[in-house]
């Protein structure tokens, strides 16, 4: 549990360090970020396997290409649902969730 709870708080800061490198991504305060880490997670468990697997064909043409899209429009979708975080644009989701998959795995190896 306190894991769990650590993990959260490290993806929210990373959150942060993506919206402090990547312009047009911003959050009004640390508590849009850990709601923002909150349903990112969430969407990430529910919603982005669902569209995986929906958009199978496309990945395999692409060879796996299409799952950046996927969560770029994955990142853009949080934002709508989130107050306090704001994302520009599709190249901004875009770099963000390249940037946020990097720092995540980091993020995933803490025990």
């Amino acid at each position: 549990m306190f894991a769990m709870i650590i993990r959260w708080v490290l993806f929210a800061l990373a959150l942060l360090f993506v919206a402090w490198v990547v312009p047009g991504i911003s959050f009004v305060s640390f508590a849009a970020a850990m709601w923002a880490a909150l349903v990112m997670g969430i969407v990430n468990v529910f919603i982005r396997p669902i569209f995986l697997i929906l958009t199978l064909p496309i990945n395999f043409l692409t060879l796996g290409l299409f799952t950046f899209i996927i969560n770029a429009l994955m990142f853009l979708f949080v934002a709508k649902l989130v107050p306090g975080f704001m994302v520009a644009g599709f190249v901004a989701a875009l770099l963000g969730s390249l940037l946020l998959s990097i720092l995540s795995a980091f993020i995933n190896r803490v025990d």
